[in-house]
């Protein structure tokens, strides 16, 4: 068996991560697991590790574990550059951890590796993992596609995002664990300051039109922002991407519907709206900030998400939640 590959963001999350890195090490070595670590060390520095990763080992499966939150899988996932040997563990040590979420993997690290190291075992055996979809995304002007496993967007979630990657008040709150007052805080701001804006959008090839758009989120998992159903009845392998939208609704009504967003029950709200397809085009009539996985990706008129169906091997069994 090729050593287990473990790429680990030691200032992710509430500063948590050292401890769950710890204990990570003492499983691992309690286990005779033999494995590689590499320590991210900068901005994007996951991006490079996996692919330098892919690069050399030259044949069988490649096991790569993330220590780390949403922001160093995406790294992650766009640095892998072989799919089909890639087999992702995921150990959640971030603030919002919705990529863990989502797929019912546990915030307890022992537990995990011992799913982990099972299915490992399982697979050895002549048995299949679970393989979902990721998304990707493009835009006018951008030099690669940005791949995403829990969301891209445009609007109001993703202004929330950029603000959150640089605000002091995020890192004080994650001292406390109370990291997602971060984006109540922020999206009650953003709502009443931002602009809407009008979109075409092509579904598979069917285009409708929405007037003072607040937000697009392109869902391959139910939840973003913390644990946030913006897609309640998305399936995480079932080659389509949900986008989740509300437009045409006055602000100050829309501070008041927040909640049923964050219980998942917007289906029962005129305005808001969810089409599925495995390719999703927006023509904006401006520039609108444009998020992959909570990071920023520019401001943009022109975007188009596609569903990359079944590319991801998990070394999780996932329940969904």
């Amino acid at each position: 068996m090729n050593k287990i590959q473990i790429i680990v963001n030691n200032g992710a999350g509430t500063g948590s991560a050292v401890a769950v890195w710890k204990e990570t090490k003492e499983y691992l070595q309690e286990n005779g697991i033999s494995y590689n670590a590499y320590l991210t060390r900068y901005e994007k520095h996951a991006v490079k590790l996996a692919g330098q990763i892919c690069g050399k080992i030259p044949e069988g499966p490649i096991y790569l574990l993330v220590v780390g939150g949403d922001g160093t899988i995406n790294e992650v996932l766009n640095g892998i550059t072989d799919f089909d040997r890639v087999r992702l563990g995921v150990i959640p040590t971030g603030s919002g951890n919705d990529f863990a979420r989502n797929l019912g993997i546990l915030r307890n690290t022992r537990e995990d590796l011992r799913e982990i190291t099972a299915c490992i075992g399982q697979e050895q055996n002549g048995e299949k993992l679970q393989r979902i979809d990721l998304g990707k995304v493009s835009w006018e002007g951008c030099e690669k596609p940005r791949i995403f496993g829990i969301s891209a967007g445009a609007g109001l979630d993703a202004i929330v995002c950029k603000k959150a990657l640089h605000s002091k008040l995020k890192k004080i709150l994650n001292r406390f664990h109370l990291g997602k007052l971060t984006y109540l805080m922020l999206t009650v701001q953003t709502l009443f300051s931002m602009r809407t804006f009008q979109a075409n959008v092509t579904t598979d090839g069917e285009t409708e039109s929405y007037e003072n758009m607040i937000f697009a989120a392109a869902m391959n998992l139910r939840a973003e922002g913390g644990g946030v159903p913006m897609a309640p009845e998305s399936v995480p392998d079932d080659g389509k991407i949900s986008l989740s939208s509300a437009s045409g609704i006055p602000k100050w009504k829309t501070f008041f519907l927040l909640p049923l967003l964050a219980m998942g029950k917007q289906g029962r709200i005129r305005g808001f709206d969810v089409k599925d397809g495995s390719e999703i085009v927006m023509e904006l009539d401006q520039p609108v900030v444009l998020h992959a996985d909570g990071e920023y990706c520019g401001d943009v008129q022109h975007i188009c998400f596609h569903c990359m169906k079944k590319t991801l091997w998990l070394l999780h069994r996932c329940t969904e939640k």
